[in-house]
């Protein structure tokens, strides 16, 4: 899962959906997001996540994010969120196998049912327990997932930015367009703004505190998820990043979800 939940998204060039074509502006500069992180096998990230109502009122909860890397543009990485606190919604549990145009495949774990739910495609622009995060988004924003138009320049605080317009290639999608905008120094993402089914501003998401590991993969720190439709929020910070844990493909089938029974 490429960077959101640790996050997430990128391009590759030349390939059609339903008669869309990438541009190679756009495209280039999602590759040169993609091609900075590749390499960098497996993490295990620590992380508060905050959900803030409309009227101000807050939900703290921990969480612990393990991540696989999957070389190559024609499958997304493996994810693995396990809530720790509090006590309502620990030991729950979100496994993702992410897929280009195929569906993702992602199950949740309820520990109070003692059981593991199938997330159908139908369902993965919902909410994720209760966050501004849909499912969608937590799965990640891979390749060759989105038709890519190149907007404009412009600036973005103290740096340039490339302005992308990213159009979901696979059915069922909540959005109907994402308009990302990536740093032309580093070419990580700043910001997302999210378009619904109708094409109106649903959320957008801003990409804070950036900071540089083991001298090449950079990871925003923060990450602020706003509804302008419903006035709600969800913040992600990270506490903690290792890479190169020793993770495995067998870290990600679906019977890990037993274990955490």
């Amino acid at each position: 899962m490429r960077n959101l939940i640790i996050v997430m998204l990128c391009g590759v060039m030349g390939l059609a959906a339903g008669g869309a074509e990438s541009d190679g502006a756009g495209r280039d500069i999602a590759i040169r997001w993609h091609a900075s992180d590749e390499g960098f096998h497996d993490s295990i990230a620590k992380a508060t996540m905050t959900l803030t109502d409309r009227h101000g009122n807050q939900a703290v909860r921990e969480m612990l994010i393990k991540t696989l890397e999957v070389q190559g543009l024609d499958q997304g990485d493996k994810s693995l969120v396990i809530f720790q606190s509090p006590k309502d919604v620990q030991g729950t549990a979100l496994l993702s196998h992410v897929h280009i145009l195929e569906p993702d495949d992602q199950w949740l774990f309820l520990p109070a049912l003692g059981r593991i739910k199938r997330i159908s495609s139908a369902n993965r622009s919902g909410a994720f327990v209760g966050s501004e995060f849909a499912y969608e988004d937590i799965a990640g924003m891979e390749v060759d997932k989105y038709v890519y138009t190149f907007l404009r320049q412009e600036s973005c605080g103290d740096r340039q930015c490339a302005v992308v317009e990213q159009v979901p290639k696979y059915e069922r999608s909540g959005y109907t367009r994402l308009v990302v905008w990536y740093d032309l120094t580093d070419y990580q993402p700043r910001k997302i703004d999210y378009y619904d089914r109708k094409n109106v501003l649903l959320k957008t998401l801003q990409f804070e505190e950036y900071r540089r590991h083991q001298q090449r993969f950079w990871r925003a720190h923060r990450l602020a998820m706003s509804n302008h439709q419903t006035g709600k929020s969800t913040l992600l910070e990270y506490s903690s990043i290792e890479f190169q844990t020793g993770l495995d493909a067998d870290d990600f089938e679906r019977n890990a979800l037993q274990r955490l029974r």
